[in-house]
């Protein structure tokens, strides 16, 4: 991942060494050549993916000199991350160190196999949400909730495994199509915060800049352009759910009509066509789409 960008863009090389260095360990070697094994790990993953992202950024930048500021950015649970180095909020250095002890906090927060996500397909956030409660009162003091509003009749739960097996059951006795996820965490529920706590003590020591443009927050789906409301809207992310088809669906009623997808993969690009048809998101990651976006960047 990201070799083709770091060979192709003085700029991309840049951020893949500033990794590096921010890590204090040959980080880059590991994002091009794995093992898969440790790269999928979490503490691995995030800042690799955060990397990747704002190198596939400064090749565009690089490219495209005059490159216009977006209307707003928005990235979904680590993506947010992103979206801020982007607009000038975080320092990608200290950035990536922030989701390396991010991945590391939500690793330690739930033992290994005593938590679970899965997607629940076909129903909607009031469906999902009793599924869920339907769960928690059968048996008090388990945790299963919804994590991820992805899309319309897209939604992620998580909490303890058993729960979510659970809840998964229940989701087919009522004609719902439920997939478990292979992750190492319950991501974005309440077992997360003892992580939550771990990055606010952090972030207590990190430089907030202004932000250049504004970033859709992933708990509240609002554009924030308040610098001392990054850390507040960060640690409660850890915790809380991702509204990502709030996110898209206010893009679509603000007069976003174009949005360019820059980290790897176009999954965002999936949920956006199901959520808001309308909406055109174009691929930024591999030279050859960096090259086409920089191409097209005097266009509104």
């Amino acid at each position: 991942m990201g070799r083709a960008a770091y060979e192709a863009s003085a700029a991309a090389r840049a951020i893949f060494d500033a990794a590096d260095e921010a890590l204090n360990e040959p980080f880059s070697r590991l994002i091009f050549e794995g093992p898969a094994e440790q790269l999928t790990y979490t503490a691995n993953a995030q800042p690799a993916i955060l990397t990747a992202s704002i190198a596939a950024l400064a090749a565009l930048r690089e490219a495209q000199p005059s490159l216009p500021l977006p209307q707003v950015a928005a990235g979904h649970s680590l993506g947010e991350y992103s979206a801020l180095v982007a607009a000038g909020a975080l320092d990608f250095r200290r950035a990536v160190q922030l989701v390396r002890l991010r991945g590391e906090a939500m690793q330690r927060a739930v033992a290994a196999g005593e938590g679970a996500m899965a997607a629940v397909m076909g129903g909607d956030a009031a469906a999902v949400g009793q599924l869920c409660a339907d769960v928690r009162a059968e048996k008090a003091g388990v945790v299963v909730s919804p994590a991820n509003f992805n899309a319309p009749g897209q939604i992620v739960i998580a909490g303890h495994a058993a729960a979510v097996e659970r809840a998964t059951v229940l989701a087919k006795e009522r004609k719902l199509k439920a997939i478990p996820l292979k992750v190492s965490a319950p991501f974005h529920c309440s077992l997360m915060a003892p992580a939550a706590e771990a990055l606010e003590r952090a972030l207590r020591e990190v430089e907030i800049g202004p932000l250049s443009f504004p970033v859709v927050s992933n708990v509240e789906a609002r554009p924030n352009l308040e610098p001392g409301r990054v850390r507040e809207l960060l640690v409660r992310q850890v915790a809380g759910a991702v509204r990502w088809q709030e996110t898209l669906e206010w893009m679509g009623q603000n007069g976003v009509t174009e949005a360019w997808e820059i980290g790897p993969g176009q999954v965002l690009a999936g949920l956006a066509k199901r959520t808001v048809p309308g909406l055109v998101v174009r691929p930024g990651f591999e030279p050859n789409e960096v090259s086409a976006l920089a191409a097209s960047a005097g266009t509104p």
